[in-house]
């Protein structure tokens, strides 16, 4: 596979596997940047932990289609997010922890 597509699957997973972790263990920063544990944040980790999982698998297969796949569709939650959410701050640090 493109070298450069293996370093951006390498790169997804380098920052994903923190911010699960952080997720799951409730860390302070979690709480400040993602807000205090609820469904909906749930629902991310969820989304994060696939996204993860499917980018170790796909540095294991030759499917470069695959890999454009999975970008495209990180770019278009991204995208879509503040509208979803009608917002384009983070939770205010200042939640009850």
């Amino acid at each position: 596979m493109n070298l450069m597509i293996t370093l951006s699957l390498l790169l997804n997973i380098a920052v994903l596997v923190p911010v699960c972790v952080g997720l799951l263990t409730d860390a302070t920063w979690a709480k400040e940047v993602y807000g205090v544990r609820t469904q909906a944040r749930g629902i991310l980790l969820s989304i994060y932990v696939a996204i993860a999982v499917v980018a170790v698998m796909l540095i294991f297969a030759d499917r470069p289609q695959a890999v454009g796949a999975l970008l495209l569709v990180q770019i278009i939650y991204k995208i879509t997010t503040p509208f979803t959410v009608r917002t384009l701050k983070i939770p205010s640090s200042s939640a009850t922890y």
